[in-house]
């Protein structure tokens, strides 16, 4: 007797598919006791369509599940006309022999209940979708098939699996009715998987068919179609489904550790999702979880259902091994290192491939092959070709030379304009998150930005914030070096489609990453402006994007630049006003040009937002040095003051302050060069562009450097070490241009010595970066080796490491003179305390009460001194007689031993209060350290390459 087989058509707007689906099922060789079909709602025309086909159609509202209008048709039917029930979809269309295999398979295993067939992509026809799925212990949809895998019959064999979508499963009816059917918990997604595990569970056998074929569209899942149960949140119901399947099927010994893995494992997933800049998604898989979490009455329900019809078989073995999610996590992993390393080329790369693409393409001269049987094999390794590259050794000679050089950063450095470390990383860290400093008489004046990224990368090297500081002062050059090349690479290729000869890019690279030790900047300890000018080729690449025309690309480029331009603004604030009169100057040039201004935002919007993104991320230090009367800092240059204020001749010969740096000659020479650099004429226009960046450089240091900022110390001028790197890395650029030109020429000249001419061009070029190098390996340190010696006895600083109330007055000069007087607490103040102290007002009250002490003391005024936390009184030597004598004889202060016998110390007898260092805190401080930290994490997400992963397959 020929099994009865009804098919159970479902639609929902498929009138794009449903003519070859209905020619599918009435070309299906094996005969069918009928057709049932429920269309759900569709506004197009699959009504009339399926009506046209078939006897009869029942409609249902559009908000039906596909479980609901699966039990419709089903009551359409009597269960003794039928022994089989075929599940289709609207977008599932079987090859003409499919049920047949299936019926020929279920007639040779008498104990498969649910058969499925293998799934293929449609309208492609060759890819495979499944041939039966499982489900991870996190949910993910496993088919065991590749992205994309072709089917070559690699498949082809009859298994058991833990279940079988719906477009195509054939069930017997007694099951299906036995197992309660689909679950209506699951409208649209992942029904399949929670049937198959039920059945597993109840001892029903599931197997897969290869051999009968049903080609599937997976309109909902790839979201070709919107249904009312899917919107525009497809990924949502999908992972939905996949968290309840797991909960009202795992088995209750699990459940407690199914329910805490998949909280994190969410968190995780939104981690990613975020990182792929997929924001959508990573709020669906956080909306996902709590939509099953708020309603555990309904999983519970669930989980009552499958207990009573579950029998004692375990469905482990058909489940994905467990460590399958670990493996798609490293995958994950790998995929993006490759999307963000593998990224296509840079602008300049892609614009030559483009222009060779359209040159004709010569034709390859065969030459005979002569093989020398004898000769060694070509050794292609890494070491072999590093060792055959002049320019790769002495690349890395400069870069070991440099180290050299560096020697003295190793270990702790202090001197010049350069602090003494802090203790640890986490000492920064609190320095910048905390509203209230215990500097001297206690501030709310913020920290500098600079400590956050000096904090993070002290964390990274173990906690240590004097081997962040190490690491930077070491790899300044090597950094710089790294950047100049490759930004010096993408600017010759974009003048000239064959780019600058490379030995005139490494020269040009290293003459830029000596800048900041040849110029003074690196010997007297102006950290900011040697980490400025290690960012600054790095972001001079990275504006480059905006050229792109790729929309993505300069989207993505405006992050980066603007990620790096904050970095450049925090250590050196100038860099920021510097941008913004850059840009002033192309908006007014553009204008000039074209009478208009940009309109697109894609051309407009990028500079914008790396210009705005500087503000944003540095709010911290902005806005409470501005409400705090501090704004100064903004336009100060980093480190101990004073630092040398930089005069004409400075700029123009790259050095930090007179005495300062390598000879001045070397920088006389580069502007030599960059001068000689507009001769050439191929290369005019691009080196004209650098010598307008150039000016707008001076200008802006000009301008700025006849300001005055006021300080509670005094007036200083801005610092303008930046416009001095950026002058000097255009002096660079230009010459490398002017240079490559005159390479072009020489080389199409053919000039009878032109070989000569380019070794003395080579020399030439080689003279500033050669003589830079061996200064600096000469030279040594600077002034990194000095000590800080205040005069305070050892065992002073050591009680106020130890209690921070114990505050050291230090009162210097001398009557005749004028006095001075600061607090010292701690150790001394440390990097990222400089800036505080300097910018902070002090306290009127605490002054007075110093005047007092060295005029007339009294005990109250000792007594004030102690609820101000001072515990001890120095007079460095030396001393003035007067002071030391009025102190003396001063009630409620004992004399104390000093290091010598012209330095004078007293100590306060009166207990000094532990809470005198104790300060406000700041609520707008908080929110803009919670802005600030939202912030970084969104740009670094968009700085990241654009890479979606494959979704799931979901029987749709």
């Amino acid at each position: 007797m020929n099994p009865r087989v009804v098919a159970v058509l479902v639609s929902h707007d498929g009138s794009r598919w449903l003519p070859a689906v209905v020619d599918g099922i009435r070309a299906q060789t094996a005969p069918l006791a009928g057709v049932v079909c429920v269309d759900t709602g569709s506004g197009d025309g699959s009504p009339a369509l399926l009506l046209e086909a078939f006897d009869e159609v029942v409609t249902v509202p559009g908000s039906t599940s596909y479980p609901e209008a699966v039990q419709v048709a089903l009551a359409q039917v009597d269960p003794d006309d039928a022994d089989w029930i075929w599940l289709l979809h609207d977008d599932s269309n079987p090859a003409p022999d499919a049920l047949e295999w299936l019926l020929a398979a279920a007639a040779e295993d008498s104990h498969a209940d649910v058969l499925g067939p293998k799934l293929r992509e449609w309208p492609s026809l060759k890819r495979l979708l499944e041939v039966g799925v499982t489900i991870s212990g996190t949910g993910r949809r496993e088919t065991g098939l590749e992205t994309g895998e072709y089917d070559q019959g690699q498949h082809d064999k009859v298994r058991p699996v833990l279940a079988v979508n719906t477009a195509g499963m054939l069930v017997r009816r007694a099951v299906f009715d036995r197992l309660g059917g689909l679950d209506e918990n699951l409208p649209i997604f992942g029904n399949d998987v929670d049937f198959g595990w039920r059945a597993a569970a109840a001892g029903v056998r599931t197997v897969v068919v290869p051999q009968a074929v049903v080609f599937h569209a997976e309109a909902a899942h790839r979201g070709v179609r919107r249904t009312p149960l899917t919107g525009r949140h497809t990924h949502f119901q999908e992972r939905r489904a996949a968290i309840f399947t797991l909960l009202a099927n795992t088995p209750g010994r699990a459940l407690p550790w199914q329910l805490v893995r998949l909280f994190f494992g969410t968190l995780l997933r939104m981690v990613g999702f975020l990182v792929v800049r997929s924001a959508g998604e990573a709020f669906d898989e956080v909306g996902a979880l709590f939509s099953v979490y708020v309603r555990p009455g309904e999983v519970r329900r669930a989980r009552r259902a499958r207990a009573s019809s579950a029998g004692d078989h375990d469905p482990r073995p058909l489940l994905a091994p467990w460590w399958v999610p670990y493996r798609h996590g490293l995958d994950f992993v790998g995929d993006i290192a490759a999307a963000a390393t593998n990224q296509a080329q840079d602008v300049a790369d892609r614009r030559r491939a483009a222009k060779e693409a359209e040159a004709p393409t010569p034709v390859p001269i065969r030459r005979p092959s002569v093989v020398d049987e004898d000769a060694p094999e070509e050794d292609s390794g890494l070491v072999a070709r590093f060792l055959t590259n002049p320019l790769a050794i002495s690349m890395t000679l400069v870069v070991g030379l440099s180290v050299f050089g560096a020697r003295e950063a190793f270990g702790h450095v202090t001197g010049g304009g350069l602090a003494p470390a802090p203790t640890s990383a986490a000492a920064l860290w609190r320095l910048w998150t905390e509203s209230w400093h215990a500097l001297g008489t206690g501030t709310p004046v913020p920290a500098p930005a600079y400590a956050l990224p000096l904090a993070l990368l002290g964390f990274l090297l173990g906690g240590s914030a004097a081997a962040a500081i190490s690491a930077l002062l070491l790899l300044a050059v090597p950094l710089a070096l790294w950047g100049a090349w490759r930004l010096l690479r993408v600017v010759g290729r974009l003048v000239d489609p064959g780019g600058s000869p490379r030995w005139l890019v490494a020269l040009g690279a290293a003459t830029y990453a000596l800048v900041p030790v040849t110029s003074g900047a690196w010997g007297d300890g102006r950290l900011g402006v040697v980490v400025a000018a290690a960012l600054l080729p790095w972001l001079a690449h990275a504006a480059l994007g905006f050229a792109d025309p790729e929309v993505d690309r300069r989207w993505r480029a405006a992050w980066r630049s603007g990620l790096l331009l904050a970095l450049c603004a925090a250590c050196t604030p100038v860099a920021w006003v510097f941008a913004i009169v850059l840009a002033l100057v192309v908006l007014i040039i553009a204008y000039a040009v074209t009478r208009s201004l940009p309109r697109g935002r894609d051309v407009w919007g990028p500079p914008a937002v790396t210009l705005g993104v500087v503000p944003l991320l540095l709010a911290p230090w902005w806005l409470p040095a501005i409400w705090h009367g501090a704004g100064s800092l903004l336009l100060l240059e980093t480190g101990r003051q004073p630092y040398p204020p930089l005069s004409t001749s400075d700029l123009l010969l790259g050095r930090f302050g007179a005495g300062t740096g390598a000879p001045g000659w070397l920088g006389a020479l580069l502007v030599v060069l960059a001068v000689l650099a507009l001769i050439p004429r191929a290369t005019r226009i691009p080196v004209l562009v650098t010598w307008l960046v150039a000016v707008v450089a001076a200008v802006t240091a000009t301008v700025l450097s006849v300001i005055r900022l006021p300080l509670p110390g005094g007036s200083v001028r801005p610092g303008i070490a930046f416009d001095m790197v950026v002058l000097h890395g255009c002096f660079v650029l230009a010459a490398l241009l002017g240079a490559q030109g005159l390479v072009t020429i020489l080389r199409r000249s053919r000039a009878e010595h032109h070989e000569v001419l380019l070794v003395g061009l080579a020399v030439v070029a080689a003279i500033v970066p050669a003589v830079g190098l061996a200064w600096f390996v000469v030279q040594g340190p600077g002034d990194l080796a000095n000590s800080d010696n205040s005069g305070i006895p050892a065992y002073m600083t050591d009680d106020a490491v130890a209690e921070p109330a114990n505050g050291i007055l230090l009162i210097t000069g001398d009557t005749a003179h004028g006095l001075r007087f600061t607090v010292r607490r701690g150790a001394g103040d440390t990097v990222g305390e400089n800036e505080i102290q300097y910018a902070s007002k002090p306290d009127p009250a605490f002054t007075a009460d110093v005047r007092a002490l060295v005029s007339r003391p009294t005990p109250t005024v000792v007594s004030d001194l102690a609820g101000a936390g001072i515990h001890y009184i120095v007079l460095p030597a030396p001393a003035d007689g007067d002071v030391a004598a009025g102190l003396d004889a001063t009630d409620g202060l004992v004399q104390a031993s000093a290091e010598s016998r012209t330095t004078r110390a007293w100590r306060v007898g009166v207990p000094v209060d532990p809470h005198a260092m104790d300060g406000p805190r700041s609520v707008p401080r908080v929110v803009l350290l919670v802005v600030q930290g939202v912030a970084l994490v969104l740009v670094l997400i968009l700085c990241l390459p654009t890479w979606r992963t494959g979704r799931r397959r979901d029987d749709s």
